[in-house]
C-alpha cells in the first residue's frame, strides 16, 4: 500500500498508559434519552469482527455529567443550531437545474436510516462513499451546483441534519462484499504502528480507553455521534476533521479529508460501532 498511515498518537496517551489506576474511569452507567423520547443505545455487545473488545461504548459515557446533559435536550444541544441552518439549505434552490434537496427527497425526515448505513459501497461509483461525498454528488450531478468543502461548516451542518433524523437507529455499516477491501484497508490503518512514537489508533482507543489524556478521559473513539459539537472549539466537527485534528495535534503527517485513506478509516471505525445508536449531533469536550 502506498504510504503507510502517518498517525502519531498523542504523547499524553503514552503517559496515560503508565498512570496509576486512579486515573482510569470506567464508562458510567447513565442512560441517554433525547428529548425524553429518543432512546439511544450507548452500550452494547461488540460486533463479531472485533477481536479485542467485548463491549462497545459511546463516547457519551466518558464525558462529565454537565457535558452529557447538553445532549439530552435539543434545546440545550448547541449542535442543533447547525441542524437548523442545514434545514434552511435543504429547502434552498441552488445550481443550474433549479433544484433543492427537497425537490428530490421531500422533507429531511425522508433521510431517516441513511446515516446508520454510511459509509456504504456505491455501485454506480464503484467505490465506498461517505455521506459528505453523496451530498456533493447530488449537488454536482443533480442540482448543477458547486461542491461544498468536505469538512466545511455548511457540509458538516447538512450531515448533522441527516444524522439527526436517524437518532436512535442502530449503526449497521456493511463490511462484506464489495466494501470488504476498503474495510480491510481501514483496519490496517487503525492498527498500524507508525510515526515517531510507533503507536496506532488502537493504542489509545482500544488499549487505553478510560485513561486520562490531558484533562479528559479517552473514549473508544466511536464515531456514531458525529458530527459532534466540541466545547473546545465551539462548532460542529466532522469525523474526517477529527481524524486530521488528532494527527495534527501529534505533529505528524496526515491524509486529507475525503482521501481514500480516511474514507477507509471511517468505514472501519464506523463498523466498530455497529449496534450503537446514531447520536449525531452529539456533544463532546
Amino acid at each position: 500500500m502506498k504510504n503507510t498511515f502517518k498517525l502519531k498518537t498523542a504523547f499524553a496517551c503514552v503517559v496515560a498508559a503508565g498512570l496509576a489506576s486512579s486515573a482510569f474511569a470506567d464508562a458510567d452507567t447513565d442512560k441517554l434519552v433525547i428529548n425524553g423520547e429518543i432512546d439511544i443505545i450507548t452500550t452494547t455487545v461488540a460486533p463479531a469482527h472485533l477481536e479485542n473488545v467485548d463491549t462497545i461504548y459511546s463516547g457519551w459515557h466518558f464525558r462529565s455529567d454537565e457535558t452529557q446533559a447538553f445532549q439530552m435536550d435539543d434545546f440545550d444541544n448547541p449542535g442543533m443550531i447547525g441542524v437548523e441552518k442545514a434545514s434552511e439549505n435543504w429547502d434552498t434552490v441552488d445550481g443550474s437545474e433549479g433544484k433543492s434537496c427537497a425537490s428530490c427527497h421531500g422533507e429531511a425526515e425522508s433521510m431517516a436510516g441513511v446515516r446508520a448505513v454510511y459509509p456504504k459501497y456505491n455501485e454506480e461509483k464503484g467505490k465506498v462513499t461517505t455521506l459528505a461525498m453523496e451530498v456533493n454528488n447530488c449537488r454536482t450531478e443533480r442540482m448543477g451546483a458547486e461542491k461544498w468543502k468536505y469538512t466545511g461548516g455548511t457540509m458538516t451542518d447538512m450531515v448533522a441534519l441527516i444524522s439527526s433524523v436517524s437518532r436512535g437507529m442502530p449503526v449497521n455499516v456493511a463490511i462484506d462484499g464489495p466494501a470488504q477491501s476498503t474495510w480491510e484497508q481501514g483496519k490496517e490503518l487503525y492498527y498500524a504502528r507508525t510515526g515517531q512514537l510507533e503507536l496506532s489508533c488502537a493504542n489509545c482507543h482500544e488499549d487505553s480507553y478510560g485513561m486520562m489524556i490531558r484533562a479528559d478521559h479517552l473514549s473508544q473513539g466511536q464515531i456514531n455521534g458525529f458530527p459532534t459539537y466540541r466545547l473546545k472549539n465551539t462548532k460542529l466537527n466532522s469525523a474526517h476533521a477529527r481524524f486530521k485534528g488528532c494527527v495534527r495535534d501529534t505533529r505528524a503527517e496526515t491524509y486529507n479529508p475525503g482521501s481514500d485513506e480516511f474514507i477507509a478509516l471511517e468505514l472501519y471505525v464506523a463498523s466498530r460501532g455497529n449496534g450503537l445508536s446514531v447520536e449525531g449531533p452529539s456533544v463532546r469536550n
